[in-house]
């Protein structure tokens, strides 16, 4: 099996999103950690060299392919943050139709500022990926 190449590191978050050169960017990201530190119940950690991530869990697919991933996290990019959610329940659609203005894609949403999105809606999307993660990779 090939090795991993996104794992925990070391690295302090504070002191990566203390590099994003956008204050409205980075106070979002700092917000985001508060939210999901919440809801999750676990410190952040840097996943790699851009994503704060937020748990662990094992995942196995059929096809044999397995490795670790954090339950839920995100990453300040150029363009948007993206977050790491995972879709996948009706409601989960209907929520996302609540949102605000974002982009979604298999694994991701993806928002400019969160200030375009009702964060109460996000942390309820944030929630059930998790405990929907939780559930299926018991």
């Amino acid at each position: 099996m090939a090795e991993q190449k996104t794992k925990p590191t070391e690295v302090s978050v504070e002191s990566f999103l203390e590099t994003i050169p956008d204050e409205n960017r980075r106070d979002d990201c700092f917000a985001l950690v508060k939210m999901m530190k919440k809801i999750t119940g676990a410190k952040p950690k840097m996943w790699g060299t851009s994503i704060v991530g937020f748990g662990i869990y094992h995942y196995k697919y059929d096809s044999g392919h397995e490795g670790f991933s954090c339950l839920t996290g995100f990453s300040p990019r150029k363009q948007n943050i993206s977050l790491y959610v995972m879709p996948g329940s009706s409601t989960q659609q209907e929520l996302l139709q609540e949102l605000g203005k974002h982009k979604a894609g298999k694994g991701c949403l993806y928002i400019k500022r969160l200030a375009d999105v009702n964060s109460d809606v996000l942390e309820r999307l944030i929630k059930m990926s998790v405990d929907n993660l939780k559930e299926k990779y018991k």
